[in-house]
C-alpha cells in the first residue's frame, strides 16, 4: 500500500510570527525561525492516513483532545518548532535541563561576548520566600532598597566586563578571558523541539512556581505553539495547564470527602498541596497540632 506525500502544512498565525522577535526581559527575545506540521499533521499521524480534508474540524478537535487526554504523545512529536532565543546564562542553565531538544549555543571560545547583561526591574527585587526554598516572595522590597541592589548589580557587571575587555586586549585566549563573566550575561542559541516536549517545557516553566525570568520565555514560546497548532494548544490548556494530577492517597481523600467524611491526609505539606489543587480552604489550615 502506498502513501501520498505529506504537503507542507502552514497556518496564517504561524506565518505571521515567523522571524518576528518577541521581546523578553530587558535585552532578550524569542524568535520562531521555522516550524514543521500543525494540527493536520497530528491527526494524519494518529490516523496513519496522509489524505487531506477527510475529517471535519470538529472531528479533528475531538481526536486531538482524546490523544492529549489519554497521553498518546507520539502524534504530537510529528510537529516541531525551531527558535532563536537570547536569554541570561542563568536562564539558559535552567532551560538546558530539558534534554529533549536540539541546541546550538554561541561559544565564548570563538566569539567576543557582547556587553549585554540582565538587570531585573525594581518590582522583581524581592526577598527569599518563606514558603519556597528555591524562589522569591510575592512582595518586592521597598523602592530605595531595590534601586540600590540594581546599582550594585550594574557596577559589578561593568567592572567584570571591563576586566574581560582588558584581557582580550592583552591577547589572552578568549576561552580564558571569559571565565569570570557572570551568569547575568546574555547568551543565545537555536533550540529545536517537537511539540510534545515543547508542551512539557511550557507546562513546567509557565507554572507559578517557576522563576519569573524563565516563565516569560515560556509564555512567548507558548504564543508560537498556539499559532502553529491551535487545536493541540487548546487541548493542552484543557487537559494539562488547566488540569491537575491526583495521587492514590488524594483520590481516596476525594472519595471520602464526596461521601461526607473528613480528609484523612495527615502530612501537612501534602495536605496543603491537595487543597491547593482543589482550590479549597482547608478547615484545618490553622491547626497547629
Amino acid at each position: 500500500m502506498g502513501f501520498k506525500n505529506m504537503s507542507h502544512i502552514t497556518t496564517p498565525e504561524a506565518e505571521a510570527l515567523l522571524d518576528q522577535e518577541i521581546r523578553v526581559l530587558d535585552k532578550g527575545f524569542v524568535r520562531m525561525v521555522d516550524y514543521v506540521g500543525g494540527d493536520e499533521r497530528i491527526v494524519q499521524s494518529a490516523r496513519v492516513s496522509f489524505g487531506k480534508g477527510t475529517k471535519s474540524v470538529r472531528e479533528d478537535r475531538g481526536l486531538i483532545n482524546y490523544l492529549m487526554r489519554h497521553r498518546h504523545t507520539s502524534p504530537f512529536e510529528q510537529v516541531s518548532l525551531t527558535f532563536h532565543t537570547r536569554m541570561p546564562i542563568f536562564v539558559a542553565r535552567q532551560w538546558v535541563r530539558h534534554r529533549t531538544a536540539k541546541i546550538n549555543e554561541i561559544s565564548g571560545r570563538y566569539s567576543i561576548l557582547e556587553d549585554e547583561f540582565y538587570v531585573p526591574e525594581p518590582d522583581q527585587i524581592r526577598p527569599q520566600s518563606q514558603m519556597n526554598r528555591q524562589g522569591r516572595a510575592q512582595e518586592p522590597l521597598d523602592r530605595e532598597t531595590a534601586e540600590g541592589i540594581i546599582q550594585t548589580l550594574e557596577e559589578d557587571q561593568r567592572q567584570i566586563y571591563g576586566h574581560y575587555e582588558d584581557m582580550i586586549g592583552q591577547d589572552v585566549a578568549r576561552e580564558l578571558a571569559r571565565i569570570n563573566l557572570p551568569v547575568s550575561l546574555y547568551t543565545e542559541w537555536y533550540w529545536k523541539s517537537d511539540l510534545h516536549n515543547l508542551f512539557h517545557f511550557i507546562a513546567l516553566r509557565m507554572n507559578d512556581h517557576a522563576q519569573h525570568e524563565i516563565r516569560v520565555y515560556a509564555e512567548a514560546m507558548a504564543r508560537c505553539a498556539k499559532a502553529v497548532a491551535p487545536l493541540a494548544y487548546e487541548a493542552f490548556e484543557e487537559h494539562v495547564l488547566g488540569g491537575v494530577h491526583f495521587s492514590r492517597e488524594e483520590l481516596h481523600a476525594i472519595r471520602d470527602m464526596v461521601g461526607g467524611q473528613a480528609c484523612e491526609i495527615e502530612n501537612k505539606r501534602l495536605r496543603r498541596e491537595f487543597f491547593e489543587k482543589l482550590d479549597l480552604e482547608d478547615s484545618r489550615a490553622g491547626d497547629s497540632s
